[in-house]
């Protein structure tokens, strides 16, 4: 008996000995750090910056942001060291904002009606961080019978990216609801088709698809214009009524707030993508085709390039057209003031309508 009580009371002191010495050391670790002048670091920013992208040649800067090195350049300036930078390549703006709002994508582009309808969705925690380019959108059709859009008929496809939400479908809305009656905005919707640029001018040209017609961009309806199998039914500049944004890039209130540098290094690096283009566009065609893999020539980008149409601009233009008629007839139900409530403070400074 009593050689158990002296076990246990052994096995006591022994606990006691142990949580003396926990005691010791943590007393020991408060003093060092007591006596020493630590500030707490700031969270890190991120080093993986995910950027995506859909077809076309509007996407020139951004192609230039992650081929040519420049945001990684950018960061680098910024004191942010080496970064990863992911360039994905997506169909269509619905896909793109379902991966921004999932927090899989940090810099999302594409159509400017994409960024109002994700702007309203979000209660304003999405915005533009950039304009990137003002180009018209064309709708061309091989079907000869159609002059007008009051000449389609049930017979008739359409393809364009997105039904309903793309730049196409609500450019194609706006231009029904100036022939048909306001009413009637959405009476051609049941013509149109959801596909790429590629597969849908790919269906156009065969002859034989039942996608007669399409509704395309930059480099796409020259493309399938130079064939003079088709001919173009309307140009969005017409529509709107002006020259106006066609693609923007866009990203999270919570991003930017967490990632304050690497935001700051992704405007610079499209900035500096801007003036290459501009200063040398031959070479921006020679990068384009080669970047691209498209099967179109040096001197067909050259020209898009060069035509007085297509601009490559951080300059918003033309918003308001748009955030009118989609506040009109109930695709957003909320309209900005401004066209700077879609952007952040950043592009407030520039000469945008």
């Amino acid at each position: 008996m009593k050689q158990k009580t002296r076990l246990i009371r052994a096995q006591q002191s022994g606990k006691e000995c142990q949580m003396l010495k926990i005691r010791s050391l943590l007393l020991i670790g408060l003093l060092f750090f007591g006596t020493c002048n630590f500030s707490t670091p700031a969270q890190a920013e991120t080093k993986h910056v995910r950027i995506a992208q859909q077809y076309g040649i509007s996407y020139l800067p951004l192609m230039m942001v992650v081929e040519k090195g420049l945001l990684k350049k950018h960061a680098k300036e910024a004191g942010l060291g080496d970064i990863d930078v992911s360039f994905l390549k997506l169909a269509g703006s619905n896909v793109m904002n379902e991966a921004l709002l999932s927090g899989s994508l940090d810099f999302a582009s594409g159509g400017l009606t994409g960024l109002i309808i994700l702007w309203a969705k979000s209660k304003g925690a999405i915005k533009a961080v950039s304009a990137v380019t003002s180009m018209p959108i064309y709708l061309n059709t091989r079907n000869p019978d159609v002059k007008t859009i009051a000449d389609f008929t049930d017979k008739d496809k359409i393809a364009l990216p997105a039904v309903k939400v793309s730049p196409h479908a609500v450019v194609l809305q706006m231009a029904a609801a100036k022939t048909f009656g306001n009413e009637s905005y959405a009476k051609l919707d049941r013509l149109t088709v959801s596909l790429s640029h590629a597969d849908g001018m790919a269906a156009l040209m065969s002859g034989v698809s039942e996608i007669d017609s399409h509704f395309t961009a930059p480099p796409y309806q020259y493309q399938e214009l130079k064939t003079g199998k088709v001919h173009r039914v309307l140009s969005s500049y017409d529509v709107a009524g002006q020259n106006s944004t066609f693609v923007l890039v866009w990203a999270s209130e919570k991003f930017r707030k967490e990632n304050p540098k690497t935001y700051d290094a992704f405007v610079a690096a499209l900035n500096e993508a801007m003036d290459i283009i501009n200063k040398d566009k031959r070479a921006a065609a020679k990068f384009y085709v080669e970047t691209s893999k498209e099967k179109i020539s040096e001197d067909d980008i050259y020209q898009i390039i060069s035509n007085h149409e297509n601009t490559f601009t951080t300059v918003p233009s033309g918003i308001s057209t748009y955030t009118d008629f989609m506040y009109k007839v109930g695709i957003i139900r909320t309209k900005p003031n401004s066209w700077k409530d879609l952007f952040f403070d950043n592009a407030h400074k520039l000469a945008g309508n």
